[in-house]
């Protein structure tokens, strides 16, 4: 193996879902800031694929290149699209695979790896570090109110437990026995805890990173002081050896390069400025890339967008187009546009956007409290549920879909509240005041600059 010559730290990604965008973000942040530290970020082919029109927007950082790891699929294998599926066939290959591809990327830095970064859900990572005796650094991409439901799996599983028949009759409970969690409930927390497969290997893995991560030098996480609880945030600092909340990481280091806007093949933005004179009057649906509401509950969406009688904007994936009622295209015509793809980014900041009707994955959430729009939240799986109480009964910037689905009385209901009724404008309010917490958070002074500041200490050490 090759010396330590230099700073060489290891960026380990999940390759699933949105998982590898943050941790690019962080990992860019991290490389313009730090210019003599070498950094190599590991994804498989298919995610790395995603991400050069991110990276392309920062040309002059030259110490951080991307490299291939194996997928541990068989040889022409097509992924199904299953995310459960699609991901234990990943697991049962890691994590040979990162060492594989560690290994060359030392060759060609011609330095040995001084510390890792990965994404919590790799809590392998660990035993990576602890071979090379150097730092391991866990990265939660989302929330800390997900994290602490994962922290506390054990004592959820004993106090609940984890018998179907035993279960269901509490799931309305309170999880009051858990730190800052007296507004959650059983219901809201992530499948594999108490309930969905618990022995599936993908609820194992994020078992085993609830329980490894105090061993972690630093936990990071893509939030902001102030979003989470407090409660929740102080308790998650006393028990791990340092917790960072560095969110949101897409608007780190203000000084890097210009990037190009997203692009809007569907001229989304310039139908949007023909309601520019009336702000906050249109509503912008979107489910994420992972997940879509079945048949049925697209129909009732539809039919409450059209009775709404409000404008909107639904991205929407064009095989699920045949779900829609028959001639609803030609009756909102005008006061609606719908899209395979939206830029969600720039339409969530447009002025004429007053509500998201939304999955509630953190990505989403994150760029709505930047923008300050708030959401009606309609989770499916995940973090979702937790995230959508939290914008909902803690926060006061959302209105969480009571039941589960999607019905026409509640998207009506939901969009006349939001956009004409005066309880809508005290939830604007507190939205617009969830966007100066966030972008203060950035800010040259702000508490996610400053803990980005330790990340650095921390992986240049070596």
């Amino acid at each position: 193996m090759a010396p330590i010559t230099k700073p060489h730290v290891a960026i380990l990604s999940f390759p699933f879902g949105t998982h590898a965008t943050p941790l690019l973000f962080l990992s860019l942040n991290l490389a313009s800031s730090a210019p003599h530290v070498s950094f190599s970020f590991f994804g498989t082919p298919k995610s790395n694929a995603s991400l050069p029109s991110i990276s392309s927007s920062w040309p002059t950082i030259s110490n951080l290149k991307i490299y291939d790891v194996g997928d541990g699929v068989p040889e022409g294998y097509v992924f199904k699209g299953k995310p459960q599926e699609d991901i234990e066939l990943y697991l049962s290959a890691v994590p040979g695979n990162y060492e594989e591809a560690m290994e060359e990327a030392v060759r060609r830095e011609n330095s040995n790896v001084s510390c890792i970064v990965g994404d919590s859900f790799l809590w392998f990572a660990v035993q990576m570090a602890e071979k090379l005796e150097v730092p391991w650094v866990s990265f939660w991409t989302s929330g800390a109110c997900s994290l602490s439901a994962h922290f506390y799996t054990d004592l959820i599983r004993r106090t609940i437990s984890t018998v179907p028949e035993e279960v269901s009759p509490r799931m309305g409970e309170a999880l009051t026995f858990v730190p800052g969690f007296s507004n959650f409930r059983v219901s809201d927390l992530p499948e594999g805890i108490v309930f969905g497969r618990l022995t599936s290997p993908f609820s194992e893995l994020l078992h085993r990173m609830g329980q490894e991560l105090p061993r972690a030098a630093a936990v990071v996480i893509n939030t902001v002081e102030g979003l989470d609880p407090t409660t929740v945030l102080d308790d998650l600092r006393a028990s791990f050896q340092k917790c960072l909340p560095v969110g949101p990481v897409s608007l780190l280091n203000m000084t890097r390069p210009d990037s190009e806007p997203e692009p809007d093949p569907h001229s989304c933005i310039s139908w949007l400025d023909s309601f520019a004179d009336s702000p906050a009057s249109v509503a912008y649906v979107s489910f994420g890339t992972v997940m879509s509401p079945p048949p049925s509950e697209l129909a009732e969406l539809a039919e409450g967008l059209e009775a709404s009688g409000a404008h909107f904007l639904w991205s929407l994936r064009d095989k699920h187009r045949e779900s829609l009622p028959a001639g609803f295209l030609d009756r909102t015509n005008g006061r609606g546009l719908v899209v395979p793809w939206a830029p969600q980014t720039r339409l969530l900041g447009h002025v004429a956007v007053g509500a998201f009707v939304t999955h509630c994955g953190w990505n989403s959430l994150i760029e709505s409290a930047v923008a300050g729009v708030p959401m009606i939240c309609r989770p499916f799986f995940g973090d979702q549920r937790i995230n959508g109480r939290m914008l909902s009964d803690v926060l006061g910037v959302a209105i969480r879909v009571e039941g589960g689905a999607l019905t026409r009385e509640i998207v009506t209901d939901g969009l006349d509240l939001l956009l004409r009724r005066p309880e809508g404008k005290k939830i604007r309010e507190k939205a617009q005041s969830l966007k100066a917490l966030t972008l203060n958070a950035v800010s040259e002074t702000g508490s996610s600059t400053n803990n980005l500041k330790t990340v650095l200490e921390i992986i240049t050490r070596g």
